[in-house]
């Protein structure tokens, strides 16, 4: 539900022309997700289908599936996340769009991928969290596996996607030809989990959650001050000197401080005097103390802070936009930021079906009453809903 609409973002976001196909009827499940607020559908649609154009069509009938295939034809790219199977039962899948354009290219997002044993199985992004590794490392040691706080593994997986497609845009340009994209949210999240496999199979070390330490890196966590969290990274051992000046621990000569491999090995005890100093101070004042000392420290920012912190604002990480119903609308900006092409977000997310007679009548050259037809015309409005980002 996620992954293939956070990849046609971030494509939308760098200036590709976005043609969202939604069913008449519900519209695009994303409609529904994120809290609603005053009688609009969910929060998140409007950023996620950001830079994009709504068409309605009805994939299920014989009808809407030609029609697909017509708007297929004038893609460069076809982005979906249905189960394996799903497009080539509608006569949609890569092989037949591809014997009537060579070039396209597909990016098909699903749960385990388009081989294997597992290619049929249902796959949602927690599935792929747990199967990828990343769900068991997370979390406290005496708490069962935990979710990372967001919907990581559909982001990755749309992150993965969009970069797939700008390799096979790349090779078709040497070549002229399209292929698939094939990107499984397991292997996604696989992806980013570092050394986990040849730590087992070589060291024979499984890794197990730790919290908010790094397992015999240390100090490295989030310690309190007098009315805040802040987390410090000074596990190396000149910034380890910076800090142990700024904050004047009575650590002397302790041996046990004295290296990276020891101090990863106190870890507790070291966390404990650290702490014990930090509470002494407000974070504000902590914070600029251990920038002047040189050691990386920030705040553990909510969604107030980064709307206030004047880093964010500078860099407009955080852009806003006009939405007709809830006014004004920030959301998370264009990343990353090429200097001289950057992306942009040019529209919010577009009312279901908003661009049919635009696409379908104007570009597609269809007949004027395909608009009213039975597989295109929306059919319902979106319903509100307030289902959990």
């Amino acid at each position: 539900m996620i992954a293939g609409p956070f990849c046609g973002q971030l494509l939308g976001d760098f200036g590709a022309d976005v043609v969202k196909v939604e069913d008449p009827g519900t519209g695009d499940v994303m409609r529904r997700w994120g809290r609603a607020d005053r009688g609009t559908s969910g929060l998140w649609w409007p950023a996620i289908a950001r830079n994009k154009r709504s068409v309605t069509i009805d994939l299920r009938s014989v009808e809407g599936q030609a029609l697909a295939r017509r708007l297929v034809r004038s893609a460069d790219i076809v982005v979906e996340n249905f189960r394996p199977g799903t497009l080539e039962r509608w006569g949609l899948g890569y092989e037949e769009a591809a014997a009537l354009d060579p070039a396209v290219i597909y990016v098909r997002l699903s749960g385990f991928g388009q081989t294997g044993p597992y290619a049929q199985q249902a796959g949602f992004g927690a599935i792929g969290e747990a199967m990828g590794g990343l769900r068991y490392v997370t979390g406290d040691p005496d708490h069962p596996p935990s979710r990372a706080g967001i919907s990581l593994g559909d982001s990755l997986a749309g992150t993965f996607g969009a970069m797939g497609a700008l390799v096979a845009l790349q090779e078709r340009n040497r070549s002229g030809r399209g292929q698939v994209v094939d990107v499984a949210l397991y292997e996604a999240v696989l992806a980013i989990m570092e050394s986990l496999i040849p730590d087992h199979a070589i060291a024979g070390y499984i890794r197990e959650r730790s919290g908010a330490t790094l397992p015999g890196t240390a100090p490295s966590n989030a310690y309190r001050t007098d009315e805040d969290w802040v987390l410090i990274g000074a596990n190396a051992d000149g910034v380890f000197a910076r800090l142990v000046r700024a904050l004047d621990l009575p650590i002397g000569d302790d041996p046990r401080f004295a290296t990276h491999e020891m101090r990863g090995s106190d870890a507790e005890e070291l966390d404990a005097l650290i702490e014990k100093a930090t509470l002494q101070w407000r974070a504000e004042d902590l914070l600029a103390l251990l920038h002047e000392h040189g050691v990386p420290a920030g705040r553990v920012y909510r969604a107030p802070d980064l709307l206030a912190d004047p880093h964010v604002r500078a860099r407009e990480a955080v852009v806003r936009m006009v939405h007709p119903e809830l006014g004004e609308y920030p959301m998370q900006g264009v990343f990353p930021r090429l200097s001289r092409t950057p992306g942009r977000v040019v529209a919010l997310g577009p009312a279901l079906g908003e661009h049919n007679r635009e696409v379908l009548v104007e570009e597609l050259g269809l007949p004027e009453d395909v608009l009213t037809a039975d597989h295109v015309r929306p059919r319902a409005p979106v319903a509100v809903g307030r289902a959990g980002a």
